[in-house]
């Protein structure tokens, strides 16, 4: 009886002991600081994320995240990601946060931990130029695109008109505007941001034009939710608007920022 007392006790000794030696578990932000870097999930989207005609990987979002990680003092790690997927890597942690213009909506606000707005978007209709268009309701029936678990599925499927055709679900939004080019899909359903950077006179689609606006919406950054590293990153933007370094970035890539 005495051996197994003794041993209750000791065994309870070592449990606080252990309990008062633990340090608590890191906040997202002394995490992100401690490996001195911020892994950022992006897909290749112009003007956000992507590598231009000389090979370096470039982009509004990518520069931005590069002056925030300046201010943090870590180093950014861009990381490739499924769109599809990207609050499953988000919360799996192999991914810190999704930067790539993310469109801010009450789902993924209560999903996930985003920033302020900082950039202006829309949605938009992209079709071969010449082809008639009047409103959504000439796509019903039509085969139209959208980059899968995007906002522009999300039109889709909340749009009269559009909900009435065949949805095509693509990887990344860039995907669509071949699809169209091609005539496989008669209509896209993308950023407006992208589609002023890719498509018209002087682009690789010079045949496709934005036929229709449907919905002002606005980007931000997400992180796993409750993570304090969505405020650091406020501050960070604070800081970049008062010294004019994000309005020159909005400027070089023809977007708006969010007031």
């Amino acid at each position: 009886m005495k051996k197994i007392v003794a041993f209750v006790m000791a065994a309870a000794m070592c449990l606080s002991l252990c309990a008062c030696g633990a340090k608590p578990a890191a906040s997202d932000l002394e995490a992100i600081k401690a490996k001195g870097e911020m892994v950022i999930g992006y897909t290749v989207y112009e003007p956000m994320n992507y590598t231009d005609e000389n090979g370096v990987f470039t982009g509004f979002d990518t520069e931005l995240a590069i002056a925030v990680c300046e201010k943090l003092g870590v180093t950014p790690k861009f990381q490739e990601i499924v769109w599809e997927t990207k609050e499953v890597e988000l919360n799996a942690g192999s991914i810190d946060c999704v930067w790539n213009g993310l469109t801010i909506d009450e789902d993924r606000k209560a999903a996930m931990e985003i920033t302020d707005p900082y950039v202006v978007n829309a949605q938009v209709v992209v079709m071969l130029a010449d082809k008639e268009y009047n409103n959504t309701s000439d796509l019903a029936g039509k085969n139209v695109c959208a980059e899968q678990g995007s906002a522009g599925q999300t039109t889709i499927e909340g749009d009269d008109g559009l909900k009435q055709a065949t949805f095509v679900p693509k990887t990344v939004q860039t995907d669509c505007l071949m699809e169209v080019a091609a005539g496989t899909c008669d209509a896209a359903v993308l950023d407006i941001t992208l589609a002023n950077a890719m498509i018209g006179e002087g682009t690789d689609y010079a045949n496709l034009a934005i036929k229709d606006q449907l919905a002002e919406e606005f980007y931000g950054v997400a992180f796993r939710k409750g993570s304090d590293a969505a405020a650091a990153t406020n501050a960070a933007f604070a800081e970049l608007i008062a010294d004019g370094t994000m309005g020159a970035l909005a400027e070089k890539y023809g977007l708006t920022l969010a007031q």
